[in-house]
């Protein structure tokens, strides 16, 4: 794991880990990011769009995708 990383999504700051980032390229469809001390994994659905694997709503779409959003540009997806 490498440094905490901080968002800002609806005006309430979240803190933030990337798992493996080191097998992060531009090809990446799935990411695993340690939120706030529980484990996510992301998804790139058929629109390029970010959502929670299997299906796992138990977050705000919108936060999904900003954190989606977030580790691509932080890694140039």
């Amino acid at each position: 794991m490498g440094l905490q990383l901080r968002i800002t999504f609806n005006d309430t700051d979240y803190a933030y880990q990337i798992i493996n980032s080191k097998l992060i390229d531009q090809h990446t469809t799935e990411l695993e990011l340690m939120l706030d001390g529980e484990k996510l994994e992301l998804q790139k659905d058929n629109k390029r769009g970010w959502i929670q694997k299997d299906g796992n709503n138990s977050l705000d779409p919108e936060l999904i995708q900003a954190l989606g959003r977030s580790v691509s540009l932080r890694l140039r997806m």
